[in-house]
């Protein structure tokens, strides 16, 4: 198996990069209690949209572009390198669960305005608790006369303020079942969460009465589908943000001078370069082991992507750790990108579960193998 990147890969991570270098300006976040509303969250929105980014994993047959989960990565990367600040993640996660439960109508007048950059969405499965998978859903569907009105309350929602509609996960008469509101009709309140990450948007959403229509496959599967899909852009977001803690944490040791010589020529500091190094490495192979086989519909998909997604969790924290560490003082003020870097560490390590969890699933799918 071939790791390399074809030089297509590589155009495609270049651009990127060189568009976010560019636009992206973390300076509004560098002062205390900053807030991800200082972020800019939606200034890069009309130039990603431009770029043709929400479209890349959209199907050819819904007007998007029909790429591999390979060329995703390229450009989820460069978004975790430089924490851009813009409501993918939601974009991603609510087009994707139109994907796996929606009619062909559905997808064709939803998917296709997220290829065409008419619509934002964000995806509402956690609950009050934070839970993805709890027996009883906090918010519930009733039948009306015009189809479903939801209630209730969901919790850790990506991009909701940001978005046009939102996928709501509530229970039914039929189980648990996929709900597409419009995020600015009567009966929804949307609020931005003190979270801590303040590059990101995570909102609260309360529900009364609110019109939903109900995706009209929705089954089981629907959820684990798509949270394959979201451990992939976590971990693709972890492993770029290690890349740039290496980079960043070199270029500091090199420069910084104690006893007459750079920091970087003591071994104390080559050890903690050399873990940082190897950190990122193998987080890059699981990686991009995980979208060749989402890629593929490889039946390894599944376990690729969950340890790939506790595995880069785990060492994106052990990466920021040394980061903070190499820097010294300096590296807790305000003035340094280093808690931005901490803080999407420890965020992107619990999003969707902590690492001990991912390694519990991963433990349940080989024994459901085995069995």
């Amino acid at each position: 198996m071939d790791f390399s990147l074809s030089e297509d890969h590589e155009a495609l991570r270049d651009s990127a990069a060189n568009f976010l270098n560019k636009e992206v300006d973390h300076s509004p976040l560098l002062v205390p209690k900053a807030k991800v509303d200082q972020a800019g969250y939606d200034k890069l929105w009309p130039q990603i949209v431009e770029l043709g980014w929400p479209a890349i994993v959209v199907p050819e047959s819904y007007g998007g572009l029909g790429m591999s989960y390979i060329d995703l990565i390229m450009i989820i990367g460069e978004m975790g390198r430089t924490l851009a600040a813009a409501p993918l993640f939601g974009t991603l996660a609510g087009s994707w669960m139109v994907e796996a439960a929606g009619s062909e109508a559905q997808k064709s007048e939803l998917l296709g305005a997220v290829a065409a950059g008419e619509l934002k969405m964000a995806l509402a499965v956690a609950d009050d608790d934070g839970g993805l998978d709890n027996a009883v859903s906090s918010a519930k569907a009733s039948k009306a006369s015009h189809g479903y009105v939801l209630s209730g309350s969901k919790n850790y929602v990506v991009d909701a303020a940001s978005s046009d509609k939102i996928v709501v996960a509530a229970d039914s008469d039929d189980g648990r079942q996929f709900f597409i509101i419009d995020s600015d009709t009567a009966g929804v309140r949307i609020e931005t969460l003190d979270w801590r990450d303040i590059t990101r948007e995570v909102c609260s959403l309360q529900l009364d009465n609110v019109p939903a229509q109900l995706l009209e496959n929705s089954n089981p599967e629907c959820w684990p589908w798509v949270r394959d899909r979201l451990y992939l852009v976590l971990a693709t977001e972890s492993m770029a943000g290690i890349k740039f803690v290496l980079s960043d944490t070199v270029e500091y040791a090199k420069q910084r001078v104690a006893f007459g010589r750079p920091i970087g020529s003591f071994q104390a500091i080559k050890h903690q370069l050399a873990d940082i190094a190897g950190l990122s490495e193998l987080t890059e192979a699981a990686v991009q082991y995980a979208a060749w086989a989402l890629s593929e519909s490889d039946e390894k998909a599944t376990i690729a992507v969950t340890m790939a997604q506790s595995y880069s969790s785990d060492s994106y924290n052990a990466a920021v750790h040394r980061y903070i560490q190499v820097f010294g003082a300096i590296g807790f003020t305000w003035e340094m990108k280093n808690h931005l870097y901490f803080k999407r560490a420890r965020a992107n390590s619990e999003l969707l579960g902590s690492p001990v969890q991912q390694r519990e699933e991963v433990i349940q799918i080989l024994e459901r193998k085995a069995a």
